[in-house]
């Protein structure tokens, strides 16, 4: 995690003017350690259990420190601290009252879990002093226990009860968060204790230190795969979600041998798609490329970086192409590797380091000549090594894979077809645009169709390098409506564009206020085909019953423009290239563009629908 060095400042009664009474509280002392940790905001809705912490971060605000970020509902504050965190590399913070304020958290909150994404969330409780006395929006363990639901969806959940225990807890939590497989842990406190006197007139820890990771690699391990690269005849990387910080380390390998490159769903994005190595999308919407690739007869090498190999990533679990003894499975995250038994070897340890070690090696043996890696070093098909001078750009030609139905890339009729839209979306926005794509028809038409114009090849990224982001493990709709608003707030350098469905749109669609209200120049790309899209098209592909997803027609963009956004109606490809794309970037606030697709276009999800039939 990357963060500046804290500064641990006394908790002096100057910062607070209004407080000068009785002095900073707890809820001061957590706002103090949040900025320590790099994170500039607090997203939530406030509630009377919670408002001691709002006032602890409305006294940070006046000072310049971490302030709050009202979201609309619980679930969108958690969307919106998993987009921050994703974007920043550091930790998102997301909080809510007892009661209703704490469950309407859970989804979004088990998205993070299942997606590996740091938070720490804070919670209320009702006083401990009324714990079992039937108080209002009681959640404690006698009430509608919090702190047990919580319990299946982070990395650390407990209950705060004594003011004593506060700095260890926090310390436990944010470690929790941050280190081994990440995700979110959880903090409740009641409300009684958040507004206690601090017990400390200085930060007990420094938290940054604590999270520092020693880069810890099974040598042994890294030895053997070694030896399999050096030795095999064909390797294949296929590169998942957690490579972000490798990947500039992984691109040059595969340049150095000649590897054909993959990606996963969750990876995509990581990849220039015009690689000249590249060979697409393995997984749910991929492309018959990339399992080509894997299939190709003299492919003896398979090496998996930084995915769990679930459905999604697996493409429904395939054995032919990618779960066989071929398989060679690196992760930094030992937990992922109980997708992989098959795999004849398992390297646990920091990516990137595992892949600096391995280059380092057959680099070496190369110069000597020493076992097939100096034939492996020799048959690199004219691309140097990129090494100081990775990041140059080749030549930008075709992606090296084919499109499902590709000529309706190019289809000028109306309403839009979904596969023109995806292929204009990157034709429009400027290279360094952040593409989010929510759960639903969205999704798998982004994963197959949208190819973001990242020209770097090689060199170092940094650790949110991904341009394509998609929550798909957990898959909540409406995810990418909250996660666009935090990508944005954590200062992405580019425009942040988020595509989404009606359906999501429906469920999650007021955060565009926040963004409204935080003057966010966020781009909201509506796919509007009055249905439940991916249920419509699941149940046809499955033969099911055609019911529960019909949607009413809604003009969008009257809805926008309702709640104070700009907003643009496309039919057509003519449309949508009318818009002055320049202009809504560089304005304030944000952009609605209400799509009309054409609603009988079959998204690419045939692999869903065999995993959803089930065997026969």
């Amino acid at each position: 995690m990357s963060v500046e060095t804290p500064q641990h400042s006394t908790l002096s009664l100057d910062r607070y003017p209004n407080k000068k009474e009785c002095g900073p509280e707890i809820g001061d002392l957590l706002v103090g350690y949040l900025e320590d940790l790099g994170a500039g905001f607090v997203f939530g809705v406030p509630g009377g259990a919670i408002e001691p912490l709002y006032n602890a971060l409305a006294r940070s605000e006046r000072r310049g420190g971490p302030r709050a970020v009202v979201a609309r509902h619980e679930s969108g504050a958690a969307f919106m601290a998993d987009g921050y965190a994703r974007q920043t590399g550091t930790l998102g913070v997301c909080c809510a009252t007892t009661g209703p304020g704490a469950t309407n958290l859970i989804t979004g909150i088990s998205s993070a879990y299942a997606n590996h994404v740091p938070l720490l969330v804070i919670t209320a409780q009702t006083a401990m002093t009324n714990f079992g006395r039937d108080a209002f929006q009681d959640s404690s363990c006698t009430g509608v226990n919090t702190v047990g639901m919580f319990q299946y969806c982070t990395r650390y959940n407990t209950l705060v009860s004594h003011v004593d225990q506060f700095e260890h807890k926090l310390a436990s939590a944010v470690r929790a968060a941050c280190q081994a497989e990440r995700g979110p842990a959880h903090l409740s406190i009641p409300v009684d204790l958040l507004r206690k006197p601090a017990p400390v007139a200085k930060r007990s820890y420094d938290l940054e230190a604590l999270l520092h990771q020693p880069s810890l690699v099974d040598i042994a391990a890294v030895a053997t795969l070694c030896n399999y690269v050096a030795d095999a005849t064909k390797v294949v990387l296929v590169v998942g979600g957690g490579c972000s910080e490798a990947i500039g380390t992984i691109l040059e390998l595969a340049v150095a041998i000649n590897a054909v490159i993959v990606t996963t769903p969750q990876g995509k994005g990581l990849v220039n798609a015009n690689h000249p190595l590249f060979r697409g999308v393995f997984g749910f919407a991929g492309h018959q490329g990339a399992r080509a690739a894997l299939l190709e007869p003299d492919v003896d090498t398979v090496v998996v970086i930084g995915t769990r190999l679930g459905e999604w990533a697996s493409n429904g679990w395939d054995g032919g192409a990618l779960l066989n003894n071929r398989l060679i499975h690196v992760d930094s995250i030992e937990g992922n590797f109980s997708g992989s038994p098959m795999a004849r070897l398992h390297v646990l340890g920091r990516i990137n380091n595992i892949f600096q070690y391995v280059i380092e090696e057959l680099h070496a043996r190369a110069a000597t000549g020493i076992g097939q890696a100096s034939v492996n070093a020799r048959r690199m098909g004219g691309l140097p090594w990129p090494g100081g001078a990775g990041s140059r750009a080749w030549a930008e030609p075709k992606p090296r894979f084919e499109l499902d139905a590709e000529s309706k890339c190019y289809d000028d009729t109306a309403p839009i077809k979904p596969q023109r839209l995806m292929r204009e979306l990157t034709r429009l926005f400027p290279a360094n645009t952040c593409f989010l794509a929510d759960t639903g028809n969205s999704v798998a038409w982004a994963i197959h169709y949208l190819h973001p114009r990242d020209r770097r090849m090689g060199g170092k990224r940094r650790t949110n390098a991904g341009l394509f982001r998609a929550s798909l493990d957990f898959a909540a709709m409406g995810w990418a409506l909250g996660a666009a608003i935090g990508t944005a707030l954590g200062k992405h350098g580019g425009p942040v564009v988020c595509i989404t469905g009606d359906g999501s749109l429906l469920m999650n669609g007021q955060e565009i206020t926040v963004a409204i209200q935080e003057r966010l120049p966020v781009i909201f790309v509506v796919l509007n085909d009055s249905a439940l899209g991916m249920v419509k098209h699941g149940q046809r592909l499955t033969k099911a019953e055609p019911v529960g997803f019909e949607l009413p027609e809604i003009d969008y963009c009257a809805y926008a423009e309702a709640l104070g956004a700009k907003a643009y109606l496309v039919h057509s490809p003519q449309d949508l290239q009318k818009i002055d794309i320049a202009a809504i970037i560089a304005g304030p606030g944000p952009t609605l563009i209400d799509v009309r697709i054409d609603p009988e276009e079959v998204p690419p999800m045939g692999v869903r629908a065999k995993v959803l039939e089930g065997p026969r």
